[in-house]
């Protein structure tokens, strides 16, 4: 069994490569299609998000209370304020809510 695990870390260590590697290897010249050069723009947001998304749904003791936060900071954000207090009213939130849901 043991050989298995070199053989999935060395299959994994070449898809990663290879990942990173073929497009700078394979794209020489700037992407001139308007549709594909904005789906790339997008990409690390929507990744992000989606990796976001339920880690704050999920890091409070009930899921409301993660929902009210990110309401929250969406309408904190949408009116200017910046990161940290963003992150103020969002543990505001989650602590007041926290304290009646229970």
């Amino acid at each position: 069994m043991r050989h298995n695990i070199w053989a999935y870390i060395a299959v994994m260590a070449v898809t990663s490569y290879l990942i990173r590697v073929l497009p700078l290897t394979l794209i020489r010249r700037p992407i001139q299609n308007r549709f594909l050069r904005s789906f790339l723009y997008y990409v690390p947001y929507v990744t992000l998000s989606v990796m976001t998304f339920p880690a704050i749904l999920e890091a409070t003791g009930s899921p409301i209370a993660g929902a009210l936060a990110l309401a929250a900071g969406i309408i904190s954000a949408w009116l200017g304020a910046g990161l940290l207090p963003t992150a103020v009213v969002c543990c505001v939130v989650v602590f007041i809510s926290e304290f009646f849901l229970k």
